[in-house]
């Protein structure tokens, strides 16, 4: 079976990464699509924020569960259904009738997401394992998948809108699903399932509520002030449900995150830049979206164009960040990764209203040049760190935590735009600062994480 694995691992690779291709494309595809949103349901800037963190913030947490799952019975089993749920709910998308309908199946399109990544990613380490270099070549092609179609989203968009209107970026997946589930079936071996470990339901839930908790504290305290009684509520019961979960998983059997994971420097960093480049990505890309449309006065399909040059460079960068590993480190691949990226954040800041379109690539090149580095290497890091039948799980907790930085990214970045053209317009430029400064944090981090071993009580 082992010698079989190689020859196999293309098309198991081309089938995991479909799916992982949809989960990224919807964190993306809806940022062109919420100006016309808005205009439809009559929805303020914090109803847009939900239909972006609703997805997000489930993805999020039932990370944390997805990794138990795919172990216990089967990662095939599990991505499967996780597609047939998506189709479902990409539905309910298309279908809604109101802001809080959409609210309402973009979290249920959310929970079937995480149903695809943790599996995807163990499937691909299952397909290659004892073949390090197999396994690198391997998820640098699923990162780069993933990486394109977040980078592409808003240009799909864009197009979609323009043709069909704003519900197709969402009934656009039902294809999409049957073509992956077609291949998974065609292509995918079950792995045999480990322990029938139990789910941490108690963890789960308050992982959840602790997201939840911050997340919606931010969004509000950026419309209602953070001295309001909703904003300072939600961010107790945030914080108090974060410090109760904390405590349960120090002392479970079976915790949804194992702590003494984050024991390994490069776990702990792995995380650490995850957080930091979905933060960033995902609250700078929702305040550009509005940005273009809002402040620039382009139109979908514009706006959906003018992101192009976001996608140019993910493809070149990803397939390149293993190579660079290879012979600098993935510390260092990281690191200069996320320095790249900050460059990129650097210029976004510098853009107005009135600035032409080509003073916007450089920054729009720079941005997933940098991801496309640091990301690969962040995953293999990781995936190097933990024993591979533990693959799913880790890939859970790190997914987890990346989808819950890009949730706090919106809620904080979006808090900055939320008002009129001039409003957003100075919101992209403090994004971008804010951007700038946390990606240079991440690099310090990463480079210096060969020589730490961070102990987490």
């Amino acid at each position: 079976m082992t010698q079989t694995r190689p020859a196999k691992l293309p098309l198991i690779l081309a089938a995991a990464s479909f799916g992982f291709t949809i989960v990224q494309l919807d964190v993306t595809i809806v940022n062109v699509a919420l100006d016309a949103i808005g205009r439809e349901f009559s929805a303020p800037t914090a109803w847009l924020q939900w239909v972006v963190d609703a997805y997000a913030l489930l993805l999020a947490a039932l990370l944390l569960s997805a990794g138990t799952l795919g172990d216990r019975f089967g990662p095939r089993r599990v991505f499967l259904a996780g597609l047939a749920l998506f189709a479902v709910s990409s539905a309910a998308c298309g279908l809604a009738q109101d802001a809080a309908q959409l609210i309402l199946s973009r979290a249920v399109q959310g929970a079937a997401a995480a149903l695809l990544v943790p599996p995807s990613l163990a499937l691909i380490a299952h397909a290659a394992a004892g073949d390090d270099k197999a396994r690198a070549w391997a998820v640098g092609w699923w990162t780069a998948a993933g990486g394109v179609s977040i980078a592409a989203g808003p240009v799909i968009g864009g197009l979609l809108i323009g043709a069909l209107g704003w519900r197709w970026v969402f009934l656009v997946n039902l294809p999409l699903c049957l073509a992956g589930a077609a291949m998974t079936l065609a292509f995918v071996p079950e792995v045999p399932p480990r322990e029938k470990r139990p789910l941490d339901l108690p963890g789960q839930a308050l992982g959840f509520l602790a997201l939840a908790g911050l997340v919606a504290a931010m969004i509000e305290g950026g419309h209602r002030g953070w001295g309001g009684p909703l904003t300072l509520g939600l961010l107790v019961a945030g914080l108090a449900a974060a410090a109760a979960f904390l405590a349960v998983e120090a002392r479970s059997a079976h915790p949804a995150v194992p702590l003494a994971t984050f024991q390994a420097r490069r776990v702990w960093s792995a995380v650490v830049v995850g957080v930091s480049v979905n933060f960033s990505y995902y609250g700078v890309i929702f305040v550009l979206g509005l940005f273009l449309q809002r402040s620039a006065g382009y139109g979908a399909v514009q706006a959906g164009l003018a992101f192009l040059p976001l996608t140019a460079t993910f493809i070149v960068s990803n397939l390149l960040s293993d190579r660079i590993a290879a012979r600098f480190g993935s510390a260092r691949t990281m690191a200069g990764g996320l320095l790249v990226g900050a460059v990129g954040y650097a210029l976004t800041s510098r853009l107005s209203a009135d600035s032409a379109y080509w003073s916007m690539v450089p920054g729009f090149l720079l941005i997933p040049a940098g991801m496309g580095l640091a990301v690969p290497a962040m995953t293999s890091a990781l995936l190097a760190s933990v024993d591979r039948h533990e693959s799913g799980t880790a890939s859970g907790v790190l997914n987890a935590c990346r989808q819950a930085g890009g949730a706090a990214g919106v809620a904080v970045m979006g808090a900055l735009a939320a008002g009129g053209p001039e409003r957003i317009a100075a919101g992209l430029r403090v994004s971008g600062l804010i951007a700038t400064v946390v990606l240079l944090g991440a690099a310090w981090v990463a480079g210096r994480s060969e020589g730490r071993r961070v102990v987490v009580a």
